[in-house]
């Protein structure tokens, strides 16, 4: 994670996971409690070590609020770990001075998130046009004129589907038994046509 952007010393707790109620320290002295900017990961984190052991291991996010309980003492809960961590200060301005810089990555977080956002909307919304322009096409209706040859304007739709064609199977057979029945191998054609397409 390279160097700590801002660091301090209290005794480290969390909150007792059977009563939820009560604090347990995780520190027996003060350690030092540490921001850290994650670059791969565009995150920040507060991250405490009691020897080799991480006491506290955060992902600061948007929606994380640092309440001042009393004036030396401050929390903040953690959905992620599924714990509340509670810090306790020498002096109230090291409270202070913790609190205010977790308010502003708290900040730097949101925006950093905003902006991931927006690169991956830009980075999805080709992709999402591009089947919306072919999915378009076939929903088109298609009708082109037959050719005007029993004096009726009947034309072809060969849209699929399609719920407003009226009858179209009985308007074909009508079509095909008016010119089949005259043996004229030109209407059978055309009438082969029609069914093809409409049929």
């Amino acid at each position: 994670l390279g160097q700590p952007i801002y660091s301090t010393r209290a005794h480290v707790f969390q909150i007792d996971p059977n009563t939820k109620k009560n604090w347990l320290p995780t520190s027996k002295h003060a350690v030092t409690v540490s921001y850290f900017y994650d670059s791969t990961r565009n995150v920040y984190r507060i991250i405490s070590l009691d020897g080799t052991k991480a006491i506290i291991n955060s992902t600061i996010s948007p929606n994380m609020t640092f309440t001042k309980t009393s004036q030396k003492f401050g929390q903040w809960a953690d959905s992620r770990a599924n714990t509340v961590y509670g810090l306790g200060f020498s002096t109230e301005h090291h409270l202070a001075k913790f609190a205010e810089k977790f308010a502003e990555y708290k900040e730097a977080a949101r925006l950093a998130k905003e902006k991931s956002q927006e690169k991956m909307d830009m980075a999805t919304s080709p992709s999402q046009e591009s089947p919306g322009g072919e999915l378009s096409s076939p929903l088109t209706p298609v009708t082109p004129p037959m050719e005007n040859i029993n004096g009726t304007d009947d034309i072809c739709d060969t849209t699929p589907n399609s719920d407003t064609r009226p009858e179209p199977s009985q308007n074909a057979l009508a079509f095909a038994h008016r010119y089949i029945s005259h043996g004229d191998v030109l209407m059978k054609h055309l009438c082969k046509t029609y069914i093809t397409c409409c049929g």
